[in-house]
């Protein structure tokens, strides 16, 4: 069976959905193995009738050459607000859209502290406005920093957006909160200083 090459717009097209990403979870089984993409808008990146998920599906089994059955799944993030790798994405396509980076920070911190997180904290590093390259940090409410609790605790992300001007990078620090059924936040409580 002939395979048919896909358009370079076809292409553009798939991986725009990429604002959309909020991370992968990948299971093997003996029979098949299971991707499962997570995403904060999950229509889309199943495409019309189920498209764009079967050509996602055909990219990765010829990208990482997989023999055996390979299957892509798309799962909706629990949480928007308190997922790093949403919120970069979100600010990625709000400065590559031409906001102002103050505020796109402060938009992103704001649905973050509103959505029950502890704390927040955005690093944008680069050429901002000027010719030479300075850093800006935003942070809102409380964060920890060191010590085993940060691997349950804090969730954080960077991304790259290619400017005119240059490449900004972004860093985005979230502290989620304690929650004991542990769906928004990790279940062991938080030691005393």
């Amino acid at each position: 069976m002939a395979q048919r090459q896909m358009s370079k717009k076809r292409q553009v097209e798939l991986w725009q959905c990429r604002y959309l990403y909020a991370g992968v979870e990948v299971r093997k089984t003996p029979t098949r193995t299971e991707i499962i993409i997570l995403a904060t808008r999950t229509q889309e990146v199943l495409g019309d009738k189920g498209r764009r998920i079967r050509e996602l599906t055909g990219i990765v089994k010829k990208r990482f050459g997989f023999k055996d059955n390979v299957e892509l799944f798309a799962e909706k993030v629990a949480n928007r607000g308190l997922c790093a790798m949403a919120q970069c994405e979100s600010l990625r396509y709000k400065l590559l859209g031409g906001l102002a980076v103050r505020r796109a920070c402060y938009g992103v911190m704001r649905l973050v502290m509103e959505s029950g997180a502890k704390g927040c904290e955005v690093i944008i590093s680069g050429k901002l406005r000027a010719q030479r390259a300075k850093s800006m940090k935003f942070n809102d409410g409380f964060m920890i920093s060191s010590g085993n609790p940060t691997r349950d605790y804090i969730d954080s992300a960077v991304r790259h957006v290619p400017l005119r001007q240059g490449v900004l990078g972004i860093k985005v620090k979230i502290m989620r909160p304690h929650d004991p059924t542990g769906k928004i936040g990790p279940k062991t409580k938080l030691p005393d200083a």
